[in-house]
C-alpha cells in the first residue's frame, strides 16, 4: 500500500491542481459566460460523446487491466499488447459510428421536444467520442505501466485550459455556439494526442504481434471476457448519464445547465479516489490473477478506507461552505436552486467511493460476469427511479434518483464481492472514520455564521480542516497517513530549527 500511497499523492496533487482549473472555469467562467442553456448543451453533448467512446472501446479500457499481467514482458514488448489495446478500440470505433448514424432518430426523438437546440450538433459527436477512446486507451495503459503523474497532468490540467479557453472564446464572442462545440472537441484530440506521444517515449508501443503467443484458451477468455464487458459498458456509461438525459430530455437544457453546475460540485468529493483506484487496479488485477484473494481484501479494505477519508473531508469542506459557494459564483441566484442536488449527489458519490473498488475487484476476477447483472440492475433502478422522482421532485428528484440508485446497487454489489471473493471492505477504522466525519459535520452547526462569504468560507474551512487532522492522527484511522504527517511534522521542525 505504500506504493499506492506515494503515487496517489503525486497524482492526487496533480488531479486537485486540474480540479482548482475545473472549479475557476466551471464556478467563474462558466457560469459567467454561459446561459443554463449553453452548459445544458455543451455538457450533454460531451457525455452523449462519453457513452458512445465507453462503448466504441469494446471493454478494452476494462480488460487491459484484467490481461496485461498475462502479455506483460517488457523485453518483448509486452508480447504485443498494444496492438490489440490499439486494434480493438479502432474496430468499435468503426462499429459504433455506424450505430450512431443508424440510431439518430430515434436519440433524436429522445431530445426533441425539450432540448431540439441538441439535434444541430448532433454529428459532432463522432469525432468527440472517438478521440476520447483513444485518450483513454492511452492513459490507462500508461497506468498499467505505474505511470498516472504525466497522464494525469494531460488530462486533469492540459484539457482542462484547453476547455478554459474555448469557453473564454465564446464568452468574449471570438467564436459562436458553433465554434465551442467545434473547439471542445480540438481540445479533446490534442490531449489525446499527447497521451499517444507519452505512451510512446516512456513505453513498449510496437504494433509488432505474435498470434501465436494467445492461446486458444487465453484467447477464449478475452473474448467471453470481451463480450460481457460490451453489454456491461453500456448499462455502466447509461448509469452514470441517466439523471443528466433525463432531465434535458424532460425538463431542458436549462435545467441541465443548473443540475451540470450542482452535480460538478458535488463531484469534487471523489477526485481523490481516482488517482488511488488507478494504482490499486493493477495489483488487484495481479492477485486475483494468482487466486490470492487475502491480498486482494486487505487491498479493498484500504482502498475503501482512504477513499472515505479524502473524500468524506472533501464533501464536508464543500457542504458546510454550500451557501458561501452560491453567494459567491456569477449568477449564483440562478443556479442556487441545484443546492439539494449537491448534498444528494455527494452523499451518492461517497457510498461510490468506499465500496466502488469492490467492482473493479470483481471485473478482474473469474466471476467477472456478475457484473453484467450488477450494472443491468442498476440501471434498471436508475431508469425506474428518475421516471418517478423527476416529474415530483425536478432536479432534486434525479439526484434523489441517483442516491437511491446507489444504495441499492451496491447493496448487492457488496453481497456479490462477500459471497464470491471474500472481499469486506468493513474495518474498525472505517466506522471509527464514519463517527468522526458525523461529529466535524455537528461541530459546523456551532460556528458563528459571518456575513461575508469569502471570510466565512476561509476560516469555517480552516477549523474543519484543523479538527480532522487532529481526529484523524489520535484516532490512528491510518498508518499510511499517520506516518506521512511524521515525517511532514519532522521537516517542519527542522527548517524552523535552521
Amino acid at each position: 500500500m505504500g506504493v499506492i500511497i506515494r503515487q496517489s499523492i503525486k497524482g492526487t496533487i496533480v488531479t486537485y491542481a486540474g480540479a482548482f482549473l475545473g472549479f475557476v472555469t466551471t464556478m467563474f467562467v462558466i457560469t459567467k459566460y454561459l446561459t443554463p442553456e449553453d452548459v445544458g448543451l455543451t455538457r450533454v453533448l460531451l457525455e452523449i460523446g462519453m457513452l458512445f467512446s465507453g462503448l466504441s472501446m469494446l471493454g478494452t479500457s476494462a480488460s487491459m487491466f484484467r490481461f496485461f499481467p498475462y502479455f506483460k514482458d517488457k523485453s518483448k514488448n509486452h508480447n504485443g499488447f498494444f496492438f490489440y489495446i490499439v486494434c480493438i478500440p479502432f474496430i468499435g470505433c468503426l462499429l459504433f459510428v455506424a450505430v450512431y448514424l443508424i440510431a439518430r432518430q430515434p436519440i433524436t426523438a429522445f431530445f426533441v421536444t425539450k432540448s431540439a437546440l441538441l439535434i444541430d450538433y448532433y454529428y459532432w459527436v463522432i469525432p468527440l467520442f472517438v478521440v476520447m477512446a483513444f485518450r483513454t486507451i492511452f492513459e490507462n495503459y500508461s497506468n498499467i505501466n505505474m505511470r498516472i503523474v504525466v497522464p494525469r497532468i494531460n488530462s486533469e490540467v492540459i484539457l482542462r485550459l484547453l476547455i478554459m479557453a474555448v469557453y473564454l472564446l465564446f464568452g468574449w464572442h471570438f467564436v459562436g455556439r458553433g465554434g465551442m462545440v467545434i473547439g471542445l472537441v480540438i481540445a479533446y484530440g490534442a490531449t489525446m494526442l499527447i497521451a499517444l506521444g507519452y505512451v510512446a517515449a516512456t513505453n513498449s508501443v510496437s504494433l509488432r504481434h505474435d498470434v501465436s503467443f494467445v492461446s486458444p484458451a487465453l484467447r477464449k477468455d478475452i473474448v467471453r471476457y470481451t463480450l460481457f464487458l460490451i453489454v456491461g459498458t453500456l448499462s455502466g456509461a447509461l448509469i452514470s448519464k441517466i439523471d443528466l438525459f433525463m432531465v434535458s430530455s424532460q425538463l431542458g437544457l436549462e435545467s441541465a445547465g443548473i443540475f451540470t453546475i450542482a452535480f460538478f460540485i458535488a463531484s469534487i468529493t471523489e477526485i481523490p479516489s481516482r488517482s488511488i483506484s488507478s494504482i490499486a487496479s493493477p495489483i488487484a488485477a495481479e492477485a486475483l490473477k494468482n487466486g490470492d484473494f487475502t491480498t486482494a481484501n486487505q487491498l479493498y479494505q484500504k482502498v475503501a478506507l482512504h477513499q472515505l477519508m479524502a473524500g468524506g473531508f472533501i464533501f464536508l469542506v464543500v457542504w458546510i461552505n454550500i451557501d458561501n459557494i452560491f453567494a459567491i459564483i456569477p449568477n449564483g441566484s440562478v443556479y442556487v436552486a441545484g443546492k439539494w442536488v449537491v448534498l444528494f449527489i455527494g452523499l451518492a458519490r461517497l457510498v461510490s467511493v468506499t465500496l466502488g473498488f469492490g467492482g473493479t475487484m470483481i471485473s478482474f476476477s473469474k466471476y467477472y460476469y456478475w457484473s453484467l447483472y450488477f450494472t443491468l440492475i442498476l440501471t434498471t433502478i436508475g431508469i425506474a427511479t428518475n421516471l418517478w422522482l423527476i416529474p415530483i421532485l425536478g432536479i432534486t428528484g434525479a439526484a434523489i434518483a441517483t442516491l437511491l440508485t446507489c444504495l441499492l446497487s451496491y447493496l448487492i454489489q457488496q453481497w456479490i464481492v462477500l459471497k464470491k471473493i471474500k472481499g469486506n471492505p468493513y474495518t474498525v477504522n472505517l466506522f471509527k472514520l464514519m463517527g468522526i466525519l458525523l461529529v466535524v459535520w455537528g461541530i459546523n452547526f456551532f460556528l458563528v455564521k459571518l456575513s461575508n462569504p469569502w471570510i466565512d468560507g476561509i476560516y469555517r474551512t480552516f477549523i474543519i480542516t484543523v479538527v480532522c487532522a487532529v481526529l484523524f492522527y489520535v484516532f490512528n484511522i491510518s498508518d499510511d497517513l499517520r506516518n506521512t504527517i511524521r515525517v511532514i511534522l519532522k521537516r517542519v521542525k527542522k527548517i524552523i530549527s535552521l
